[in-house]
This record gives structure tokens, C-alpha cells and sequence, in this order.
């Protein structure tokens, strides 16, 4: 791979399908905070079943990622992420027709499973085509195209409900996928990574060397929960808790969901643009990240127990600084070989997305322990306690990365 940081057009052949495979995850990841109400009152669905539906999505992405590093490492990103597109596409058009929870559960985890190469597919192609210096900054790209999907699912989704309904936009989507799988077949070109290519029994004990790797658990914990805990709000509680806490009305609800999709693509291009400067300077990804994540805890405590600010900026500034955490990926391929990106990139989503099911399903959980108000929403208190709990949780992993891992930190 060359070394040259200039501009090649062909790096627009190889980012711009990539990066709408991850516009299309995006919007699926988050599009039931939209219409969360409307399959609710279909199905008569509590806030557990609304949470385990969501959350079927994390399951069946978490679930395919390590197997997805030795395919994405062995196969290539072209084909990989073509091919699973094609499964989304199912996934999209069984949710469409699906008359129950058992239906949705199936069409949604289909979803999961076939958007699952999304962001590591591209995070492996990139490495094989961009210059690594600018890895942190390309990384940043892709995950606006993510912040572009977030917005389309809040504003304009609500727009949509009312010419169709929740089934006629998943049966849009599905042909979305279908054409994002042709696009990426006939517009990326095929390369394959540097080095020879390794046996299978190899590419598993690589694995297991990642997660072995003392570098690797160093920052993972604070990254897999700070993303996770955006993942679980943005991609759902955030609704329910601005009609039950904020007292929005839906409408409002959505306009607050978009100022946080802009809030995203904003803290995802600083993320970028902060992290390629910082390079430049000798400054790992991981120090930004860890900065950022920091103040990404301070404003869940804000959120949770003191609301000193405007709703619409918390929430604004919470996706804003959530995504501080996605430059822990292009640290990761700085740190391991280039033939081994895959792997540990889709080792650390694996975590992501477990973590992501756990805290999407228990906050539902967590909902369902107080009776329902007399407006059908959840208890205020019920969206406190299970804040409160994920923060904890963070503030002990962020503990664990500065203190056990002082000596790398301060020598990197």
C-alpha cells in the first residue's frame, strides 16, 4: 500500500459504497426510536419486549463478528459485506411482514446479522487502501455517513409515517440494502492484503492473541461501554425518556433525535479531524479517545442528575462526545498488523454489541419494575436508577484504563 497522503480518486470507488453500507446500519440501528410507539400500539408490546426487539439487533451483529474478522481477513470486505447486505435486505422485508414479536424478533436479528460487516468491512478495506496516518481521519468519515443514517431515521422518518406506515419503510429499506450489495459489488475494487495468506487454524490463534494482547484490554473496557451506551439511548430510550422526563411531545421528540444526529456527524468529523492533528504530533488515537469519553461521562451525570442545561443540548452533547470512543478502531490498526486489522477491529464491536444488547434489553428491564403512568409512558425514577447504574459502570472501566494502564498511557 502506498504511502503517499494524496488524494487518488480511486479512494472514492472505494470509500463512498462503503460508507452507504454504513448509512443503511445506522438508520436500521435507530429507526425504532422513531417508531417505537407505532409498533407498541400494533403489538401491545411492554418495555421489556420493546427492548429485547431492539436489542435483537445487537445480538446477531455481536454474534457474527469474530467469525467476520477471519472472513473479512481471509475473503476480503468486497464480498463479505455484499453478500450479508443481501441477508439485511431479508431481514428488512420479514420485519415488513411480521404480525408478531416472534416475526419482528426474527426480521430484526436478520437485520442485525446482515449490516453486521458495515463498519468493519470498511475499516478493513481502508486499511489496505489508505495511507495508516490517515486511518483516524477516514474512520471519521465513515462514521458521518453513520451520523447521516441517524438523521434520516429521525425528521424525515417521521415525515415518511405520515404518507406509509412503520411496514412500508422497512420494505423501502429492504430494497436500499438490495442496491447498497450491487453498488459495492460493481464499484469497490479488489485488493488483498499485504503479506501471504495465512491458514485458517492461524487466523484463529491470531485471534486469540488479540485477545490475549494486554494493549487490547487496556482501553477496550471504557470504549465498548461508552459506545454502548450511545447505542442503547440514541438507538431507542432516548424517545421514551424525552416524552416521559422531557415531557416532549412526539414531534419534539424527533427534533430533539435530529439535533442529536447532527450532534453525532459533528462530534464524528471533530473526532476525525482532532485525531489526525494529534497524530501529527506523536498522540495516539487512544489519549484522544480517552479525553473525549471523559467528558462523554460528565454529560450522563448531567442528563441523570442535574439537567443544569437546556435538554436539547445534553442530549445534543451526549452523542456529540460519545463518539470520542470510535477512534479506539484506528488505534487498534495502528497497534496490530495490517494482515490482522479485521480481527481486532470486529473483537472489539463484538464487545460493543454484547454490551449494547445487555444495556438496551436491562434498561426495558429496569422500566417494567414500576406501573406504567397514567399517559402509558415509564417512571422518571425507573430512567434514573438504569442511568445511573451505566454510569457507574463507565466511571469503573474509565478507573481500570488510567490507573492499570498508567504506564502505557503516559509512555504512548
Amino acid at each position: 500500500m502506498s504511502h503517499s497522503t494524496a488524494f487518488k480518486p480511486i479512494y472514492l470507488r472505494v470509500f463512498i459504497p462503503f460508507a452507504c453500507g454504513y448509512f443503511i446500519s445506522f438508520l436500521f440501528r435507530v429507526v425504532n426510536a422513531v417508531i417505537g410507539p407505532d409498533l407498541t400500539a400494533a403489538l401491545d408490546l411492554g418495555p421489556d419486549d420493546l427492548g429485547l426487539l431492539t436489542a435483537a439487533y445487537f445480538i446477531t451483529f455481536a454474534a457474527a463478528q469474530l467469525p467476520l474478522g477471519i472472513l473479512l481477513d481471509r475473503f476480503g470486505p468486497r464480498r463479505i459485506e455484499a453478500g450479508l447486505l443481501v441477508v439485511a435486505a431479508a431481514g428488512a422485508f420479514i420485519f415488513a411482514r411480521a404480525d408478531s414479536l416472534t416475526g419482528l424478533v426474527i426480521g430484526r436479528g436478520l437485520i442485525g446479522l446482515g449490516v453486521s460487516a458495515c463498519l468493519m468491512a470498511a475499516f478493513t478495506a481502508y486499511a489496505r487502501w489508505f495511507p495508516a496516518a490517515r486511518l483516524p481521519l477516514v474512520n471519521s468519515f465513515q462514521m458521518t455517513a453513520g451520523g447521516l443514517g441517524v438523521l434520516t431515521a429521525t425528521t424525515p422518518v417521521q415525515a415518511a409515517l405520515e404518507v406509509t406506515d412503520w411496514r412500508g419503510i422497512f420494505l423501502i429499506l429492504a430494497g436500499v440494502c438490495l442496491a447498497a450489495a450491487l453498488g459495492i459489488i460493481g464499484v469497490v475494487p479488489q485488493r488483498k492484503a499485504s503479506g501471504t495468506q495465512v491458514r485458517l487454524k492461524d487466523q484463529l490463534r491470531g485471534t486469540l492473541e488479540i485477545f490475549r494482547s494486554p494493549v487490547f484490554w487496556q482501553i477496550v473496557p471504557w470504549a465498548t461501554l461508552s459506545q454502548a451506551t450511545m447505542l442503547a439511548f440514541q438507538g431507542l430510550w432516548t424517545g421514551p425518556w424525552l416524552r416521559d422526563v422531557g415531557g416532549f411531545s412526539r414531534g419534539q421528540s424527533a427534533r430533539v433525535l435530529m439535533f442529536m444526529a447532527l450532534g453525532m456527524i459533528a462530534g464524528y468529523l471533530a473526532s476525525g479531524f482532532i485525531g489526525d492533528r494529534m497524530g501529527r504530533q506523536a498522540i495516539t488515537p487512544r489519549r484522544v479517545a480517552a479525553c473525549g469519553m471523559a467528558v462523554f461521562l460528565a454529560i450522563q451525570a448531567l442528563i441523570t442528575w442535574a439537567p443544569l442545561l437546556p435538554i436539547t443540548v445534553l442530549w445534543t452533547a451526549f452523542t456529540f462526545s460519545g463518539t470520542s470512543a470510535i477512534l479506539c478502531y484506528a488505534d487498534l490498526s495502528q497497534r496490530f498488523p495490517t494482515h490482522m486489522t479485521g480481527r481486532a477491529n470486529t473483537a472489539l464491536n463484538l464487545l460493543v454489541f454484547i454490551a449494547a444488547f445487555g444495556l438496551q434489553w436491562g434498561v426495558g428491564v429496569i422500566l417494567d419494575q414500576w406501573p406504567r403512568t397514567a399517559a402509558g409512558g415509564y417512571d422518571p425514577r425507573g430512567y434514573q436508577i438504569a442511568m445511573g447504574i451505566i454510569w457507574v459502570l463507565q466511571l469503573a472501566a474509565a478507573g481500570w484504563f488510567f490507573f492499570s494502564s498508567r504506564r502505557l498511557f503516559n509512555s504512548a
